[in-house]
């Protein structure tokens, strides 16, 4: 299961709790997120394994508490070198969500440990 190759998805949850934004719409957020960052790095090994296999996907989908936390997130990331997008809603210019590209689990899980999975 370490080997398995999942995407990670960070939401921001005071979207919904806080800001009282419909789930639809923090919803949107995370597609925005995940398509952008699937074609970005689209041509990537591991992208396309993860792919070919539309039927297996596996997608980890986690909350950030607040925008200080997802950017946060982001600059760890990028630290790293751990390829992502975070995602920014225009025209209000607000992060909302940030989603790594596919990677092997265990190459990335431990960026992601202190984050809970999303709940609404």
């Amino acid at each position: 299961m370490a080997n398995t190759i999942v995407q990670y998805v960070i939401v921001r949850g005071d979207l919904i709790r806080t800001l009282n934004w419909p789930v639809g719409a923090v919803l949107a957020q995370a597609c925005h997120a995940v398509t952008a960052a699937v074609h970005l790095f689209y041509t990537d090994e591991i992208v396309q394994t993860y792919l070919s296999d539309l039927d297996n996907m596996h997608k980890i989908i986690l909350e950030a508490p607040d925008e200080a936390s997802l950017n946060t997130l982001h600059e760890k990331l990028k630290e790293n070198s751990i390829e992502h997008k975070l995602w920014i809603e225009q025209p209000e210019n607000i992060p909302t969500c940030l989603a790594v590209k596919p990677y092997h689990k265990d190459q990335v899980q431990k960026y992601f440990k202190k984050f809970k999975l999303l709940k609404t």
